[in-house]
């Protein structure tokens, strides 16, 4: 399996509810490094897995409409913990969503499998990872 990883980074605020969340439950900020990582078992005609600056684009551009944003405040996230994972699964619907379209080119539809990985420290972080086939 061949492998590009594109990375960008975000910061936002987010309050959770549940006692499990603790002091998490006040609103406070978290900054985020954000990897994804395209997978293909066959390189395309052009011997890539994606054109390493049109994923970093479009991840630059899906990030952006989460960057400086209370999470708390975002319509569609209304009721939900937005929680490290639950913010890598979003990452992965746009940007999977992004592939099927044909924003990251014609070869990249081909694209095996995607991982997002949300980097809270250099000691936590989570991700999602799934099959795009």
């Amino acid at each position: 399996m061949f492998s590009v990883c594109v990375r960008e980074h975000m910061m936002i605020a987010h309050s959770f509810q549940g006692e499990v969340f603790g002091p998490a439950q006040r609103l406070h900020g978290a900054t985020y490094v954000v990897d994804v990582e395209f997978r293909r078992r066959e390189l395309d005609a052009d011997s890539i897995v994606v054109d390493i600056g049109r994923a970093g684009e479009e991840l630059k551009s899906i990030v952006a409409a989460l960057n400086y944003r209370n999470l708390d405040e975002v319509p569609e996230f209304r009721g939900r913990n937005t929680t490290t994972e639950f913010l890598a699964k979003v990452i992965f619907d746009r940007l999977a969503a992004s592939v099927h379209a044909g924003k990251l080119g014609e070869g990249a539809r081909e694209i095996d499998s995607l991982r997002v990985t949300l980097h809270e420290s250099h000691v936590a972080w989570a991700a999602y990872e799934s099959s795009l086939k």
